[in-house]
């Protein structure tokens, strides 16, 4: 019995013992080899279905892209959308599940960029709901395992979150708009609130003053000028004495050496100095006294003054730009008062032109000269017959008022152009133009007419209308060439000329230009948006609003060929009166002609070719040498005419070259080039 107890313990003992064996061999491969062989089955499920992962993972991305642009495409432009796709599909996307799933390295790898990625690359990418509703339900892969399945309850509830971020993203990019479009709001209107007219020739900016050798000194010592007159007020209002006083010194001195010098090489010698000196104060002002806000309210007070006083020179040089055109130069009047005496002086048989019986040939050349400047007529009649090829063929038509009747006689008497023929009119003396059949002379004999003009207080007789109180408004040369067919009943065709154009080419072909049943033929003047019938007449008025059309095409009066037969047919001397009754009280259109040409011609129009008359060389400093140098006719239109000092001096030799300043009446009334 002892000895089967004692076996009996010995067993117990070497149970105990193997069991214990037993389980640490458990307990040992549960932690060594199940983990192995866990991640060495997942390597290999992951490697069985790498397809099937690519291809989810680039669901995956798709839809986080897309998520992504609709939040950033308002904030960037197009191009640099672009440019973020183009390096996208060149790197392939990153991720953090590729640094658990490889050995990192010194090139990290991307997801996607294998072979069988870049093949499907070119294909429809499924709707965003389908993308994550094939992510995250229950598939099986082509090797028959398993992955998580979704309940609908879970889907359901996801699909509402993504639906709220959704909203919530198109406010952001709603409000972030909104925020965009006040900004650009706030910003227009700063920037109208600084008039840059006013600035001038004088800018940083222009192209002139890229140039590295152009006169640096001058601008930079302007600056400084400016800105130490900022910081002097500043200075004032902070109470800084000692660099208030300071400022004042050196601005005095800046001044004293700018003077009116206009280049480098005007400035003396101390100028350097004077610029380092500045420079060494504005430096010490800008550490003590800067204020963004304070500088740009005194620049911005200094820009508003300087506007005022813009306008106010404005005002005062086109009042005197305008008495200036309106007057008649000394020498010219010398010359007309000598050659008046001298034509009266002369024995009737002696003031009789050759070849009268040219007058009223309709086949020879015509031409309408309504001018009371003799100066000015024998400018047009010299250069018209200097640059034509028979002269004997040209006729010309001038008519003057009673004051220049004897001194244009005169003048071409003594001067006689060649072979051609000359014919003075006196237009005093056509009885038929009077105030019962003309509405112009009706109108300028009323009392409010004399008012307008004549009244020195008029309310309306500032700079800004003077131009419309120029005497030529007021004479019937002017408003003559509407009664052409009565002037000349016997001729076809006529030239009609402005005494302040000059001839450059033989204009004997404008005769063979085909009008096509038209009554005007006359070089358009409009632009895009420049010289239309807007411009010109007043399209409130229900009249003009109802019978023409804003955008029409303006022409130009100077240079034009009239077909005197179709003008009868149409009657447009009576159109002409229709509507210049109609604007007695000037609610149609300001005085003037060109007004009434647009409208009695409306639609009766024929354009010419630009190059035979170009306009602009009395208000124009711009216009093409070319273009004037290729044209038939140039036209000093605007208020600096040739014979005033008012005159471009690049453009007056076209028109100085016709005189003989060395002509003895000429000398005696001095004048000159």
């Amino acid at each position: 019995m002892a000895l089967k107890r004692g076996l009996s313990g010995v067993n117990r003992i070497r149970g105990s013992s193997g069991g214990s064996r037993s389980l640490i061999v458990l307990l040992i491969f549960f932690c060594v080899f199940a983990p192995l062989v866990f991640f060495v089955g997942r390597g290999v499920y992951i490697d069985s279905s790498n397809d099937y992962s690519n291809a989810s993972v680039k669901q995956n991305l798709d839809w986080r892209e897309r998520l992504a642009m609709q939040s950033v495409r308002s904030l960037f432009s197009k191009e640099v959308l672009d440019v973020i796709t183009t390096s996208t599909a060149d790197l392939g996307p990153l991720s953090l599940d590729s640094f658990k799933k490889n050995n990192l390295s010194a090139s990290w790898r991307g997801i996607g960029v294998d072979t069988s990625f870049r093949n499907s690359e070119n294909q429809t990418t499924p709707d965003i709901k389908s993308n994550i509703l094939n992510e995250k339900r229950g598939s099986t892969s082509k090797d028959g395992s398993h992955q998580k399945v979704e309940t609908p309850a879970k889907i359901h509830r996801r699909q509402l979150r993504e639906k709220r971020r959704e909203m919530r993203a198109n406010e952001l990019v709603q409000h972030n708009d909104d925020t965009i479009l006040k900004l650009e709001n706030a910003a227009i209107e700063r920037s109208k609130s600084v008039d840059s007219a006013v600035l001038g020739k004088y800018s940083i900016w222009r192209r002139e003053n890229e140039n590295d050798n152009s006169d640096s000194n001058i601008r930079l010592m302007r600056d400084q000028v400016i800105m130490a007159r900022v910081y002097t007020g500043i200075a004032k209002l902070k109470n800084k004495n000692d660099l208030l006083q300071e400022l004042q010194a050196r601005l005095k001195d800046s001044q004293r050496v700018l003077g009116e010098s206009t280049s480098d090489a005007d400035l003396p010698r101390s100028a350097h100095e004077k610029l380092r000196a500045m420079g060494q104060v504005l430096s010490k002002a800008k550490m003590e006294l800067y204020d963004c806000k304070l500088v740009t309210g005194k620049l911005r007070a200094m820009l508003q003054t300087a506007d005022e006083q813009v306008r106010s020179l404005k005002k005062q040089s086109t009042f005197l730009a305008q008495l200036a055109a309106k007057t008649i130069p000394n020498p010219i009047h010398c010359l007309s008062m000598r050659l008046t005496i001298d034509y009266y002086l002369l024995s009737p048989e002696k003031r009789k032109f050759p070849r009268s019986e040219n007058r009223e040939n309709p086949n020879l050349y015509h031409y309408a000269l309504f001018s009371d400047n003799v100066l000015a007529a024998s400018v047009v009649v010299n250069s018209t017959i200097m640059n034509a090829k028979d002269p004997s063929k040209h006729v010309f038509h001038l008519v003057t008022d009673k004051l220049n009747f004897g001194a244009m006689n005169m003048w071409f008497l003594l001067n006689p152009p060649g072979k051609a023929t000359i014919h003075v009119e006196n237009v005093d003396e056509f009885k038929w133009l009077n105030s019962s059949y003309c509405p112009v002379l009706r109108q300028l004999e009323s009392a409010a007419m004399r008012e307008y003009y004549f009244k020195a207080d008029h309310p309306s007789s500032g700079s800004s209308n003077l131009k419309y109180r120029n005497p030529k408004y007021l004479s019937m040369l002017n408003h003559l060439r509407f009664y052409l067919p009565e002037v000349y009943p016997k001729l076809n065709k006529i030239l009609f000329l402005d005494d302040d154009i000059i001839v450059q080419k033989d204009l004997t072909p404008l005769w063979e230009v085909n009008l096509n049943g038209k009554v005007n033929g006359a070089v358009e003047t409009c632009g895009e948006s420049f010289h239309r019938f807007d411009k010109y007449l007043n399209f409130s008025n229900p009249h003009i609003a109802r019978n023409f059309n804003p955008n029409a095409c303006g022409w130009a009066y100077g240079m034009n060929m009239f077909d005197l037969m179709e003008w009868k047919k149409r009657d447009i001397t009576g159109i002409y009166h229709k509507w210049q009754n109609m604007n007695e009280n000037r609610t149609l259109w300001k005085l003037g002609t060109l007004p009434p040409g647009l409208i009695t011609f409306y639609g009766l129009t024929h354009p010419l070719n630009k190059a035979w008359h170009v306009l602009g060389l009395g208000y124009n400093p711009s216009i093409d040498k070319k273009d004037i140098e290729n044209a038939a006719v140039v036209h000093y239109n605007g208020n600096m005419k040739p014979w005033l000092e008012l005159a471009m001096s690049k453009y007056r030799p076209y028109w100085t070259k016709y005189i003989k300043f060395d002509h003895p009446y000429l000398r005696r009334c001095n004048l000159h080039e």
